[in-house]
């Protein structure tokens, strides 16, 4: 029989012993063994810290957002290899399609992330913050990779999801990963772990599976270590109580299976879209993946006087489903990913039945094409119906992992909302409403029970993704029985891996530390026009003090004309009494656009290819027609672009392949008495004499 192996210290290595055996989840044949008796767990950790932490601290965000792209290009090629495994877990094409390639879609989300961090190995956080009146004294937060390793231990229902979506998060932030998949399925992330190592693409160390017993993996973490744990929420309170986690002040990550709802509105109504788009979620959430989702629909909530109208709408989309196995075209729901699965729904279900009754499904029996039900683990969908939501607590309270769901009546948007609640914390909920009022009264209500709120209208339908899909660039988790953890949520996920810290100097110290221009720094006056600058000659801090331009009543005047932005402050007839001003003021956008005209070397071609934007514009002072204007202009920071494959059939695209880079450049506009009257950032796009 194969047997799994594990890859540590570099490379692959069997575990001893027999180990436990995994099945094919539609047939029940064996399909490989898995072992980690033998490894010492303190070890690959120090592997982990020692090798691949290293490795991947000394690169920068944009090399590690290009290094998950091409991991992401190079597993989507092998993704056929995947799907011809992924049907052994019960999975159908469709399950499998959100496995597999929603996965990768998780490397490209994440590396896409890499456009909003610096060209450095670190990153600041938050605005600068003035600590002294005389501008020499200063704050700021930045952001370093922890020095540990990521221990990521995952649940059974997504064995190539739950591991991309969470080290691409790792990654990016410079943190290698032990991976740490459940044993039933963790046959298929040996084989995207193989194909990952084979590609060589990430640096050595970065990545380490272990398929099979965590053994006492957790007894040797220490606090620069992050460990996430996706899986029942009884298995999460007992990793997260583990005496390591707690004296060594472990970050711990939790998302735990949790009593997600979704809420009927009370304006739909039978024969309306959003009632239509209802029942198809609930078909959705009830049987794909067999129901073995943490974020599936378990508790439904219909307006009282709609009930039988919905449960029979949802019966009738049930009857239509196809189950069996997945490798038939007809198949529209696969099994459970094993016997011992299905055996434990079943318990639950037996729990839920003290207060519920069956609506449809059947606990004894199911109708299977092109498999044995007797022998494979297909379980029927099973709509319960409780009628006292109130009062019995099993709904709120038990789980039946699989394709199980319970419906229950509420009287008002009111009784949803805390219905909603007594699930003690959810990953996710959703209301089907058209109502706007309803719709905003649910989400203020319930949000504070829930990581996640949707609200699917007709408008929207076409390009939800639905109910129980999480998103990389959203946050994925949820308060309370869900963990109280956040996975993903782009920016938000990588710092979970980074450490904050507060650093405090003068103003020059910190652009020093951060090579990020601080305001009130000492700037480089020496040299050519920053202009007149290679990207790669470029330094942050390069600096011009522009001359005086007298501004007069006849420039406001052909801007007001010019830009048609005829506003009563601009006129110089104006009455200004009652006023904010005392006479004729200059148009803001005047002042920024005289400002360009000041620190614009404007006459000769140079390496300055377009301007690309203005962030952070601010007036601070009004300009009267008298004064006078000049600006400092700095180098504010550098963050190098990639390389494009250019079609030629496509227009507008000229110069999208030269090398180049975004710089940008701190703009402060001063008048005659050198106080600040404006300040933005502006970016333009640099020409580099290299190829990156």
């Amino acid at each position: 029989m194969l047997k799994l192996e594990n890859y540590i210290h570099g490379k692959w290595v069997a575990g001893e012993g027999e180990g436990q055996i995994l099945f094919n989840a539609v047939n029940a044949k064996p399909i490989a063994s898995a072992s980690t008796k033998g490894l010492h767990f303190s070890e690959v950790l120090d592997y982990g810290r020692k090798i691949g932490n290293p490795a991947l601290r000394k690169l920068t965000f944009q090399e590690r957002g290009r290094m998950l792209k091409a991991l992401a290009m190079h597993l989507l090629e092998k993704k056929e290899k995947f799907y011809a495994l992924s049907y052994q877990t019960g999975a159908t094409k469709i399950d499998s399609w959100i496995d597999i390639e929603g996965g990768i879609g998780n490397l490209f989300s994440n590396a896409s992330l890499r456009r909003k961090l610096p060209d450095e190995t670190f990153t600041l956080d938050g605005d600068p913050i003035g600590l002294s009146k005389q501008h020499t004294f200063m704050g700021h937060h930045i952001l370093v990779p922890k020095e540990g390793v990521a221990v990521h231990i995952n649940a059974y229902n997504f064995p190539v999801w739950g591991m991309l979506e969470k080290i691409a998060v790792n990654l990016l932030a410079g943190v290698p990963a032990i991976v740490k998949p459940a044993t039933v399925t963790s046959y298929l992330t040996e084989a995207v772990v193989k194909e990952i190592i084979a590609s060589k693409i990430l640096p050595e160390g970065s990545l380490q599976l272990i398929c099979g017993s965590a053994g006492n993996l957790l007894d040797f973490v220490t606090s620069q270590d992050v460990v996430t744990f996706t899986g029942s929420a009884h298995t999460g309170m007992m990793l997260k109580s583990h005496p390591t986690i707690i004296s060594e002040n472990v970050p711990f990550n939790m998302e735990a299976d949790s009593l997600n709802c979704i809420v009927l509105g009370n304006d739909v109504v039978p024969g309306m879209p959003e009632w239509d788009l209802f029942v198809k979620e609930l078909k959705k959430e009830m049987t794909v993946k067999a129901g073995q989702k943490c974020t599936a629909v378990r508790r439904i909530f219909v307006p009282e006087n709609k009930m039988e109208d919905a449960w029979k709408s949802v019966v009738i989309e049930l009857e239509k489903i196809v189950i069996g196995n997945p490798l038939n075209e007809k198949v529209r729901m696969g099994s459970l990913a094993g016997n011992e699965q299905r055996n434990e729904v079943k318990s639950q279900v037996q729990k839920l039945l003290a207060s519920s009754e069956i609506l449809y499904g059947s606990l004894d029996s199911v109708s299977v094409m092109d498999a044995d039900a007797n022998i494979g683990a297909f379980m029927s969908p099973i709509l319960l119906l409780n009628k006292t939501p109130f009062t019995s607590e099993e709904p709120h309270n038990i789980e039946a992992f699989g394709p199980i769901s319970t419906i229950m009546p509420y009287k008002n948007i009111e009784d949803a909302i805390e219905l909603s609640k007594k699930g003690k914390g959810s990953l996710c909920s959703s209301i089907v409403t058209n109502d706007a009022s309803i719709a905003k009264k649910y989400v203020l209500g319930a949000a504070s029970h829930h990581g996640r709120i949707l609200v699917l209208n007709n408008e929207c339908a076409k390009e939800s993704t639905g109910h129980g899909s999480p998103l990389p660039l959203l946050v994925h988790g949820g308060p309370g029985r869900a963990g109280g953890g956040e996975e993903m949520g782009g920016l938000r996920g990588i710092k979970h891996y980074l450490q904050r810290t507060a650093i405090q100097g003068s103003p020059t110290m910190i652009t020093a530390i951060s090579n990020v221009y601080q305001q009130y720094s000492k700037g480089n006056t020496e040299g050519i026009h920053p202009f007149k600058k290679y990207f790669e000659e470029l330094t942050i801090g390069d600096q011009i003090v522009t001359e005086k331009r007298l501004i007069t009543s006849e420039d406001i005047d052909r801007f007001a004309d010019l830009s048609g932005d005829h506003f009563y402050a601009h006129m110089i007839n104006t009455d200004f009494n009652g006023t904010m001003f005392e006479e004729q003021v200059a148009h803001g956008y005047f002042i920024m656009s005289a400002s360009a005209g000041l620190f614009v070397d404007s006459y000769e071609k140079n390496p300055v290819l377009l301007n690309y934007g203005i962030d952070e514009l601010r007036f601070t002072k009004p300009m009267y027609a008298g004064a006078s204007l000049y600006i400092r202009f700095t180098c504010k920071e550098k963050i190098a672009q990639e390389m494009k494959e250019i079609n030629p059939d496509v227009p507008m695209t000229k110069g999208m392949d030269i090398p180049k880079g975004i710089v940008k450049w701190l703009v402060e506009m001063f008048d005659e008495t050198n106080e600040l009257v404006g300040i933005a950032t502006i970016l333009t796009m640099v020409e580099m004499k290299n190829k990156i």
